[in-house]
């Protein structure tokens, strides 16, 4: 997938640029009017740029120069919407049905029940959306966007309009879409959690511009994209992990990332699932020693890599823990403890957010 569009809408100029994963998950994340939306709608061909181009999987979309812009029914590419937009009088099985009608017989490559049988959908056939709870209905526009036969799937915060129970329902299926049918998928949000589940490949955008784009894992964990990712409250690390034991004898779950053990709540996951873990760096202490009696559950010895000062109430510690991990420290502590980079100490974590489902540690692999 590569993108490089411009399109001037009013006083609003989206110049965007980046490469998304072939199979898997592309994130567009950024504040309300980052331009998200007006980038997926040129991918779909609901809106043209006014210059550059756009290819997915070797299929070019668009190209100013060339003179190619196709229509939107020969772009091959499904489309969740945030509301589902399902026909209101018509059954489940004929608004999955709707748009794969209207792909010839030879070029459908998904399975009307691999698909019904996916998202859990089967005794819903025979309803009308307006016998259908939120997440229903949400599902239901998935598997009519997948049985159109896409080689693309665009998503635009198809969570936004949920509440916290539906939105749990809906992520799993959403995490199996792109490795059950080898899609690639760009997904619209501006909900770090969201992000954290699901995106292989993220890309930061502010104003219609691309602020940063690369691994979500490093660039989540970058310091200076904090003023991009909703405040100090998202400043942290991400850790990517697999379980190495679902629930040891202390009721926790043990999670291993390079040869180091994070304990952290129990997660009903099954051995070796690959698991991303997000730290609040307000959420990393710093001790010079090795606490005796202490009730931190997570105590790694470490260095510091980098001190990020800007004269305010808070310092940024960045700690060679095995992994890049962020600490804040209240400039008090920061003088009392008399920190220098290169210095041995404890990194003790308070607490530690787990993403809800797995996501795919081999996309990288699959670029080539």
């Amino acid at each position: 997938m590569e993108i490089s569009v411009i399109r001037r809408q009013g006083d609003f100029t989206v110049n965007a640029s980046f490469e998304g994963v072939p199979s898997g998950v592309t994130a567009l994340y950024g504040l309300s009017g980052a331009g998200k939306t007006s980038i997926i709608n040129m991918v779909a061909g609901l809106a043209s740029p006014d210059e550059g181009r756009i290819t997915v999987n070797g299929l070019c979309l668009f190209d100013s120069r060339k003179g190619i812009n196709l229509p939107p029914e020969r772009r091959r590419v499904g489309y969740v919407f945030q509301d589902g937009r399902l026909l209101p009088h018509l059954s489940v099985r004929s608004n999955l049905i709707y748009g794969m009608k209207l792909v010839p017989k030879k070029r459908r490559v998904v399975d009307f029940d691999a698909v019904v049988e996916l998202l859990g959908i089967g005794h819903l056939l025979h309803r009308r959306p307006n016998r259908l709870s939120g997440g229903e209905k949400q599902r239901v526009a998935i598997g009519r966007a997948l049985l159109t036969s896409p080689a693309m799937l665009l998503m635009d915060e198809p969570l936004a309009s949920l509440d916290a129970a539906r939105k749990a329902e809906i992520l799993p299926f959403i995490m199996q879409l792109s490795r059950k049918f080898s899609l690639p998928i760009l997904y619209v949000s501006h909900q770090m959690d969201e992000i954290l589940n699901l995106a292989d490949r993220l890309v930061v955008l502010d104003q219609g511009r691309v602020a940063a784009s690369g691994d979500l894992e490093d660039l989540l964990s970058r310091q200076e994209l904090q003023q991009y990712m909703g405040g100090a409250d998202e400043h942290g690390s991400v850790l990517a992990t697999v379980v190495e034991n679902p629930l040891d004898a202390a009721g926790l779950t043990l999670l291993r990332f390079g040869d180091r053990i994070l304990k952290v709540a129990p997660v009903n996951m099954p051995r070796g699932t690959a698991i991303r873990v997000r730290i609040a760096s307000w959420n990393v202490g710093i001790a010079l020693e090795a606490p005796k009696r202490t009730s931190f559950q997570n105590i790694f010895p470490g260095r510091i890599d980098t001190i990020v000062d800007d004269g305010k109430f808070f310092v940024d510690l960045r700690l060679d823990v095995g992994k890049p991990l962020w600490a804040r420290v209240t400039r008090e502590s920061y003088r009392d403890l008399n920190l220098t980079e290169g210095q041995p100490v404890y990194a003790l974590i308070k607490s530690v957010t787990v993403s809800l489902g797995m996501y795919d540690p081999t996309w990288k692999d699959k670029r080539s």
